[in-house]
């Protein structure tokens, strides 16, 4: 079982340059989400098609990642019906490390969403994010892809 350790951080609007970098459109639909201490999610991806089974929390979660035929996911997308988000992820060569810069689409239009992952939980502390990486939304639920599948865009509080 490996590790997930990411930082995350909401962008207020998808920077100009973005377009330059590579990306590739994600369909994503959670099998398990609430009430729940994992979430089971079924990923369709370039042509590939995947199950990820992750433990709930903040910075460092288990993850594991299974490979399907595309027929499987066919079979289970159904099961997904309304948890699903479609997005697409950015590549960014950061001065450090590699960012994925998430664009939602449908009911998620206009929210960005940045990840960046690390080898370890001292790695990830020690990491000063860029400043057009917006406001951090580590840990905070409202912003776990499986709340937004099931329960759309949070309501914003004063930003700070």
């Amino acid at each position: 079982m490996s590790r997930e350790i990411e930082r995350k951080f909401r962008l207020a609007a998808a920077p100009a340059w973005l377009d330059d970098h590579d990306c590739e459109p994600i369909e994503q639909g959670y099998l398990v989400s609430e009430g729940e201490r994992v979430e089971v999610r079924l990923r369709r991806s370039g042509g590939r098609a995947s199950l990820t089974v992750k433990s709930l929390g903040g910075l460092n979660r288990a993850e594991v990642v299974l490979d399907l035929e595309p027929s499987q996911v066919e079979t289970l997308w159904p099961l997904t019906e309304g948890r699903r988000i479609t997005k697409r992820r950015h590549r960014v060569s950061g001065e450090r490390l590699p960012v994925e810069v998430d664009v939602y689409a449908g009911g998620l239009e206009g929210l960005v969403v940045a990840e960046v992952e690390f080898g370890s939980e001292a790695e990830a502390n020690r990491f000063e994010p860029a400043g057009w990486l917006g406001r951090e939304v580590t840990g905070d639920e409202r912003f776990a892809n499986r709340k937004l599948a099931s329960d759309g865009l949070p309501e914003e509080e004063d930003e700070q």
